[in-house]
């Protein structure tokens, strides 16, 4: 009998333990679905850019005669496209997407030489892209910007941002939904993270100063993140009093026809 009800209990709980699991891998999957899907978007738009790019640049070079050197930058601009392309689809969390914009950057950079070429001018500096938007192409100088409350900070800009700013305008920020509010993609939480690391990761300094931005924007970040964390809880816990309901109901009925074979083996002594 004591055998019996243990193995129940035993079974109950690891019923729970099992339910629980589920269901929180399925609320870690939705909310890295959700997280997904806008930077997968902004990451795309980059590679259609780039493509919009390679068409100008053909029409540029259409009847022109390329040097050696101008025909390896262009076909590594393309290279870089399908390649940007390819990845761009198969992007499976935020975390892939540094690899598409690095490849786009590269791309952006191909070009940039293969134009310099045309004109006979030396290939340009390796520079980071534009911080208020990668899509403006290289930076050509560093401006100065300061977050909300926050220590200014130098970051690499376009010829027209850098214009813009120093003359004391705002520059073209790109800007991403969070919630109903439209915000710098530098505010837009932690899955962009990787879309600019992909841009600006192997310039360290520049990188630095680009985390302190982020967290300008970690509160709304935290906010989304609570928020999908106590969804997910709450998932997790009626999942938890459903299986608990179900085993309780189990155990009574166990120890209801226990009760009834005890009674019905009394009834058949005759006292």
């Amino acid at each position: 009998m004591g055998g019996v009800v243990l193995l129940v209990i035993a079974v109950a709980i690891i019923g729970v333990v099992v339910v629980g699991r589920r269901r929180r891998k399925e609320a870690a999957l939705e909310r890295a679905r959700r997280e997904l899907e806008p930077v997968k978007r902004l990451a795309l738009e980059d590679v259609t850019a780039l493509g919009e790019q390679l068409r100008d640049l053909d029409l540029d070079t259409s009847g022109r005669t390329l040097d050696e050197g101008a025909r390896a930058d262009y076909q590594r601009a393309l290279d870089a496209y399908e390649a940007a392309g390819r990845a761009g689809e198969a992007m499976t969390s935020p975390e892939d997407i540094g690899h598409v914009t690095k490849i786009v950057e590269d791309g952006r950079y191909a070009i940039a030489c293969v134009r310099a070429r045309l004109a006979g001018e030396p290939l340009p500096t390796r520079r980071p892209p534009c911080f208020f938007d990668p899509r403006h192409g290289l930076s050509v100088d560093d401006v100065d910007r300061a977050p909300s409350g926050g220590a200014v900070r130098k970051v690499p800009a376009c010829a027209l941002d850098v214009e813009r700013v120093r003359a004391g305008a705002e520059p073209d920020v790109r800007q991403v939904m969070v919630g109903a509010r439209r915000v710098p993609y530098w505010e837009g939480g932690r899955a962009y993270r990787p879309y600019a690391q992909g841009y600006f990761g192997g310039f360290s300094f520049l990188d630095w100063m680009f985390m302190g931005f982020m967290f300008e924007g970690l509160g709304d970040g935290l906010g989304v993140l609570a928020a999908g964390l106590g969804e997910g809880i709450g998932d997790v816990a009626g999942g938890i009093g459903e299986g608990i309901g179900d085993v309780a109901g189990g155990i009574g009925d166990l120890f209801g026809s226990i009760g009834d074979g005890i009674g019905d083996l009394f009834d058949g002594f005759d006292l």
